[in-house]
């Protein structure tokens, strides 16, 4: 407990430290500004360090489930984003004050005069104009980060997509499929913006709907509030979900294995409860005159060592083999790579989430970029290997960061057509 109350001591040192250096870009811009526009910038600079002080500290003592969800959600978002942003203009006054300690130096050694204007007697001094130019490059970034926060995080994006078989029968011509992934029932602090995504899903009136995991961030209760609305999501041949890595509790701490597991049992529950179809590794049919689609579902399937590879194929896939069209749902896009492409060729399309597209990027018809590809191949949208296909959800909620910047939140509506 001592080490604890150090280190935070120590963070609320080098924060304030931080806020006080930072604010002397702010100082400097304003130098020459009349009294009360001067002082409504500062008042709302300090007001927004007091506020995230407090917030830290209520953080730190073990009392932060007081506080309303989505003012968690936010204040962490803006405290964070701020905090980056103030990092930015620092980089750049530790330039400026790097130059200014380079010539103090070099005459205090060579014992020259520097002759220099006051930066107080002009406008756009050096050092004016370097605080301006911080400030507005910091400003930037926090512009987006607040957008992200405050209008994107459930700004949902309707994607569609067709996907040629040669081998789909007939009468499956058109077949809709719906897809989300990632809900991350813990993260969703709008309940009306949560209500338009599953309007959303519902006027597309699809054949069926996929939800391909994370229903939680960890426990299995937080999806409670969200449990009627999730419930009403409707298609012809209903919802099938599976597990991804975060619904299993395996990143907190459990007082027994018991626990755990009656956490996940509850988890399965909820699905059932909603009408879902949860797939642990099984598979289910959907069967026309001439021909049958085969759904398999399996439990989360990760190359990375950090997530878990429950997902069993080998349970999931035998009895499938005559179907004509097998549609797999696996939450993470390397199990594609990793697994399916090289033991299961038959798999004809693979659903997957997980990645969030790093809920921040750059997207448009032109240009697609994110620092998922750095750890994902495969990381957003469809893909194609020869006659496989993969398309990964970039989700429906968010984790960590609560927004979302360039890379909107997703609902898909998957065609399938013959090739």
């Amino acid at each position: 407990m001592a080490k604890l109350y150090f280190f935070s001591l120590l963070f609320l040192i080098l924060y304030c430290s931080l806020e006080l250096y930072a604010f002397q870009a702010f100082r400097t811009v304003a130098a020459n500004w009349s009294a009360w526009p001067r002082r409504i910038t500062y008042i709302l600079y300090w007001s927004v360090i007091v506020l995230g002080i407090t917030f830290s500290l209520i953080r730190m003592s073990g009392n932060f489930d007081i506080l309303p969800k989505e003012l968690k959600a936010w204040g962490a978002g803006v405290f964070i984003s701020a905090l980056f942003c103030k990092l930015i203009i620092v980089l750049f006054m530790l330039g400026d004050d790097g130059i200014r300690f380079a010539k103090w130096i070099s005459i205090k050694v060579s014992g020259a005069r520097l002759i220099e204007a006051d930066i107080t007697s002009s406008p756009l001094s050096r050092s004016t104009f370097i605080s301006t130019a911080a400030i507005l490059t910091a400003g930037i970034p926090f512009y987006f980060s607040m957008k992200g926060i405050f209008i994107d995080a459930l700004n949902f994006k309707l994607r569609t997509v067709k996907i040629p078989l040669k081998n789909l029968p007939k009468s499956f011509e058109g077949f809709k499929i719906a897809q989300i992934s990632d809900i991350h029932s813990g993260s969703l602090n709008d309940r009306n913006k949560v209500k338009n995504g599953i309007k959303m899903l519902n006027d597309l009136n699809a054949d069926i709907i996929f939800f391909t995991g994370d229903l939680v961030n960890d426990i299995a209760s937080e999806v409670l509030v969200f449990k009627e609305l999730f419930g009403s999501l409707k298609a012809k041949h209903g919802v099938k979900s599976i597990t991804g890595n975060h619904d299993y509790g395996d990143y907190v701490t459990w007082k027994s294995k018991a626990e755990k597991q009656k956490n996940l049992d509850d988890l399965i529950q909820h699905h059932k409860d909603m009408g879902w179809d949860i797939l642990m590794n099984e598979h289910r049919f959907i069967e026309h005159a001439d021909g049958k689609i085969a759904i398999i579902g399996v439990e989360n399937y990760g190359e990375s060592l950090r997530f878990p590879k429950y997902g069993k194929m080998d349970e999931a896939y035998p009895g499938v083999e005559d179907a004509d069209v097998k549609l797999l749902l696996s939450h993470d896009p390397s199990h594609w790579d990793g697994q399916i492409r090289k033991e299961y060729p038959e798999i004809d399309v693979m659903f997957a989430g997980h990645t969030h597209g790093f809920q921040m990027g750059i997207e448009n018809k032109y240009f697609k970029w994110s620092p998922s590809k750095f750890v994902y191949k495969q990381w957003a949208g469809l893909y194609q290997e020869g006659k496989q296909f993969l398309y990964v959800n970039r989700g429906f909620g968010f984790l960590g960061y609560p927004g979302r910047i360039g890379i909107l939140p997703e609902v898909t509506l998957v065609e399938l057509v013959c090739a």
